[in-house]
């Protein structure tokens, strides 16, 4: 598979500034938009791992575009980062403040709520420990902060991906936190103070790659799942939904996320695995896959099998190519709003015209009958996207949904982390009729939201790209 190999590692560092760290690591999932504010327009989330903040490089902040009923505008945002007012911490060089980001109504008061990951950020538990900083809802929208510390004394890039769900009060609210030392759960009820419930620090599986929350067995409880980093015995990571030592689930992945697929009321897993398998079929499917798990009664347990889905799943558009890395990023949402949620994949490293150009793929959920029906694919190439696909962009780097315009047609995101001397760009398409469109659809670049830097500002977040 093709990856940001060590030449190129040096190249970044020496052109943009020490763009990436000296050991790869992910910051997989961004989050959705979200009613900051209380207006009744959800609100947009774009990170920018990569921004430099009162010159320190790589400090990392995010932009919250305000909903509306016209859509957004780059002339209605917020820029929040560590030196914020309000904001716990500093901004210093390379914290990547805004690697990782969720979004839940947390103290359940109204207001959605911002969580974001600060995984190479130094404090008293050594360096690149990583930190977690709530950022909550008001009238005001994001106006103070708390942090959410993990229980361990010696944590690594904890923080380098976030899940946030609210199903009801108390323990039914939890937010999942990932890091190289292992993975934390905290558990509602949460205050704007930085109190909360409960917390679990879970070491028991590899170093955690992406966390993901969803109610497999429909009890009202947000269920935890988890992608380890790779291992050598595997393409990609293991994949658990109860992280204990034996009890990983049949495929792997990096990335995962939940959601209702077949609309039986039980969430769904999916991962991404995005790798070139060891063993075709096995461990993995030449330019990538995506596995889905379903939900029951009895949850999700080591003994479910899980379907697979590659650019060669019928009525999925294209084909699977070495090096594709569909599966890259991921995102589970109702697009088409028929009650069944859709899968939305990345494959950054998709060669249309130009290598790397990068592409996203749509599979619609189905109540019966096979996944793969109904697929379709965006990509810069598309007719009406702002833009041309150029060598290196990654479209598809991440992916988010979200109605931010208050019409009941969510919006589809895309970032593309290679944009513009790896700037970054987010492409918003407008919900239409009975799927997100490339007519009317907006690119946000980091210079049109205020961040001027010549490279290496990230906006949209890098996802996997640090390590696929």
């Amino acid at each position: 598979m093709r990856r940001w190999s060590a030449a190129a590692l040096v190249a970044a560092s020496v052109t943009v500034g020490a763009l990436l760290p000296a050991t790869p690591a992910a910051a997989v999932h961004g989050g959705v938009p979200g009613d900051f504010n209380g207006d009744g327009y959800k609100d947009a989330v774009l990170p920018a791992p990569g921004a430099n903040v009162s010159g320190k490089q790589g400090a990392g902040a995010v932009v919250v575009l305000y909903g509306s009923s016209s859509g957004l505008a780059a002339s209605r945002r917020r820029t929040i980062t560590q030196n914020t007012s309000g904001v716990p911490g500093t901004a210093e060089a390379y914290d990547r403040f805004g690697a990782a980001t969720a979004t839940a109504d947390l103290n359940r008061d109204g207001y959605a709520d911002l969580v974001v990951g600060s995984p190479y950020e130094d404090t008293s538990k050594g360096t690149n420990a990583g930190a977690v900083t709530v950022l909550w809802g008001s009238s005001g929208g994001l106006t103070s902060g708390t942090d959410l510390p993990s229980p361990s004394g010696d944590t690594s890039r904890y923080g380098q991906d976030l899940a946030a769900l609210s199903l009801g009060a108390g323990a039914k609210t939890r937010v999942a936190v990932s890091g190289w030392d292992g993975s934390v759960y905290f558990s509602g009820p949460f205050s704007r103070t930085g109190t909360y419930g409960a917390v679990t620090y879970n070491q028991e599986t590899p170093s955690t790659e992406s966390v993901a929350l969803g109610d497999y067995d429909k009890n009202a409880v947000p269920d935890p799942a988890l992608a380890t980093s790779r291992l050598s015995d595997l393409s990609g990571g293991e994949v658990y939904t109860h992280a204990a030592y034996g009890e990983e689930l049949k495929g792997n992945g990096l990335i995962v996320a939940t959601g209702d697929l077949n609309g039986d009321g039980y969430a769904d897993l999916v991962a991404g695995d995005p790798d070139e398998p060891e063993k075709a079929g096995v461990d993995g499917e030449p330019g990538g896959r995506v596995l889905v798990w379903h939900g029951s009664a009895s949850g999700i347990t080591k003994d479910t099998v899980p379907v697979s889905l590659t650019q060669n799943t019928a009525g999925v558009p294209g084909a699977s190519e070495s090096g594709d890395a569909f599966g890259g990023s991921l995102a589970v949402a109702d697009l088409n709003r028929d009650g069944l949620a859709d899968i939305v994949v990345g494959a950054p490293y998709e060669n249309l015209a130009k290598n790397g150009a990068g592409q996203v793929t749509v599979i619609p959920g189905r109540a019966s009958g096979s996944l793969g029906t109904g697929s379709y694919s965006l990509s810069q190439d598309t007719a009406g996207v702002p833009g041309a696909g150029e060598a290196g962009d990654y479209f598809g780097t991440t992916v988010s949904a979200g109605d931010v315009d208050k019409d009941g047609r969510p919006e589809l995101f895309v970032g593309a982390a290679g944009e513009n001397n790896t700037t970054g760009a987010v492409w918003v398409f407008p919900g239409g009729s009975t799927r997100p469109t490339a007519t009317g659809s907006k690119m946000f670049t980091a210079g049109s939201v205020g961040l001027t830097q010549s490279s290496g500002t990230l906006l949209g977040g890098v996802g996997l790209l640090w390590v696929i």
